[in-house]
């Protein structure tokens, strides 16, 4: 029997196995995928496509008379949102936001990162619970607890500072986004501990024996090798602040019933999700979703801005 005749049955069988193992990965891929449109792909679709329409209302008279019919709309409802100084200047307040608070709690949480993973502490599992557990409270909750030491008449520390700009000190138009930047440093740090301590962990034994034997302290350890090798953690970390800054909604919702000055639109979470509840002129899905589409449009041009800075610098 030639060769060329047994190896056709080999490759037949080959092929066959192939397209085995490739159906078999596509049915386990397949859950994910389907999820993936329907919690993911689906609303972002439905949120494109409501921002190119608006309502109106049918009928004459002056105030319209009939029902309110979904009329195409266009760009109206981007350009409207677009060239709306309340959502600039909302983009300003959550930017101005990140600049101070996304680089403090990455630093807490590389610090208490780097403690855990040395051979300083004590059941470091015990203390990485206790860190992370405020994560683990509702944002909402959380920001309703901070609220309240944040006001004189409860509060037993914030009336020894008395008031600032004519309102309680820490609900002062010219503070309040530092008590925002403390409530949520006290919730993300234990999270962005976690991303830090799961790099360190995977870093290899091997190259800190060698440095070792080199005579490098531990001093020199942390930061020659630890804190070089985290880069790409921190890269993750401070994209996902950065996304989480820009959606900012609990703390200023909560501060927002305690400082009556701030109006429905401090942030651009809060015109988005007022403009659908009807608060704020245009209202409807349309606009909130013009104001969304914006919001991750500005999202993606800093975070790709800071991914381009960080590969410079490395």
């Amino acid at each position: 029997m030639s060769t060329e005749t047994t190896a056709a049955p080999t490759r037949r069988r080959g092929s066959r196995q192939a397209r085995s193992q490739m159906l078999y990965g596509w049915a386990f891929a397949a859950p994910f995928f389907l999820l993936f449109l329907l919690v993911f792909a689906a609303p972002i679709v439905s949120s494109i496509r409501a921002a190119l329409f608006k309502m109106e209302s049918t009928g004459g008279g002056l105030f319209g008379g009939g029902e309110r019919v979904e009329v195409f709309a266009g760009m109206e409802n981007l350009v409207v949102a677009a060239t709306n100084p309340a959502f600039w200047m909302g983009i300003g307040r959550v930017v101005l936001f990140g600049v101070f608070q996304v680089p403090i709690m990455i630093g807490l949480a590389l610090g208490l990162a780097l403690i855990l993973d040395s051979f300083l502490v004590r059941r470091p599992g015990t203390w990485r619970l206790l860190y992370f557990l405020p994560y683990a409270i509702p944002g909402l909750i959380a920001a309703i607890v901070w609220g309240y030491l944040y006001v004189p008449e409860v509060s037993p520390f914030a009336g020894a500072f008395g008031s600032f700009e004519g309102q309680p000190f820490f609900l002062a138009p010219g503070i309040i986004l530092a008590s925002m930047a403390n409530m949520t440093t006290w919730t993300f740090t234990g999270y962005n501990m976690l991303i830090f301590l799961a790099a360190l962990q995977a870093i290899p034994g091997d190259l800190y024996e060698a440095a070792r034997i080199d005579g490098a302290t531990g001093f020199q350890i942390t930061t020659k090798i630890k804190i070089p090798l985290v880069r790409g953690a921190a890269l993750l970390a401070v994209l996902l602040s950065i996304i989480g800054t820009i959606q900012l909604f609990n703390e200023p919702t909560v501060m927002k019933t305690l400082a009556s000055w701030m109006g429905n639109d401090y942030t651009p979470m809060m015109l988005a999700y007022n403009s659908m509840m009807g608060q704020i002129t245009p209202s409807g899905a349309g606009p909130a979703s013009a104001v969304s589409i914006l919001m991750a449009l500005v999202a993606g041009v800093l975070a790709i801005f800071y991914a381009l800075a960080q590969r410079k610098a490395d």
